[in-house]
């Protein structure tokens, strides 16, 4: 047995493991992201995680339920993100930014063949679609978490940094589906550039006990 079968063999023991509902949510993550919501029935997703179609009618009513339960998963690990950072970083926003930024380029390291998988899945629902209302918020709250960030990093317009930032982000995870050299490949370097040339505003020097105190209690 070569090494691709043998590493084969090992994700299906370890899949087989997995409960049912479990199974069933890594395969449809998976199909999904490389092949896109529409393409993908429910035959071949039951069959990717080992069980058949009654098992996963059992957990989700519909394909559209299980595309919602995708798109939660997603949601939640990008809310768990942002929870890190901030925990990680008490009272310090600047290196909470610091933090995030390293989080980019981390993102852009690995391998993103597709780019953002609820992007791409927000292409493909329609605006009544449950999943779509999901993705929105989720982007809000991402949009809101970066404004936060540059303002309790004292940065000059936090607000319109937010925009800037956010759409850098959100359009490089596109781009990179056009190639890797594309301009996604240099997007922490611009990135890092927009924040140097950010003016910091002023801090008048008797709020600063006060700021060190609003700023341990984030």
């Amino acid at each position: 047995m070569n090494t691709t079968q043998s590493n084969g063999t090992r994700k299906a023991c370890d899949l087989a493991a997995r409960p049912p509902r479990e199974r069933i949510l890594l395969a449809a993550r998976d199909l999904f992201y490389r092949h896109g919501l529409h393409t993908v029935g429910v035959d071949a997703i039951a069959e990717a995680a080992l069980t058949n179609k009654m098992t996963l009618y059992r957990h989700f009513k519909s394909k559209d339920d299980l595309i919602v339960a995708y798109i939660q998963q997603l949601a939640s690990e990008g809310d768990e993100v942002w929870e890190r950072i901030f925990s990680e970083n008490p009272g310090d926003p600047q290196k909470r930014l610091d933090a995030w930024v390293d989080f980019v380029e981390e993102v852009f390291s690995n391998k993103l063949e597709r780019g953002c998988a609820l992007a791409n899945a927000a292409v493909e629902l329609d605006s009544e679609h449950p999943a779509k209302a999901l993705i929105e918020s989720y982007k809000r709250r991402k949009r809101g978490q970066l404004e936060k960030l540059f303002k309790d990093a004292r940065y000059h317009d936090p607000r319109l940094l937010a925009d800037e930032v956010f759409l850098l982000f959100e359009g490089a995870r596109i781009n990179i589906q056009c190639g890797k050299r594309g301009p996604a490949s240099r997007v922490v370097q611009m990135l890092r550039k927009l924040l140097a040339s950010g003016r910091r505003r002023n801090r008048p020097e008797g709020n600063a006990k006060s700021e060190r105190r609003n700023d341990t209690a984030l």
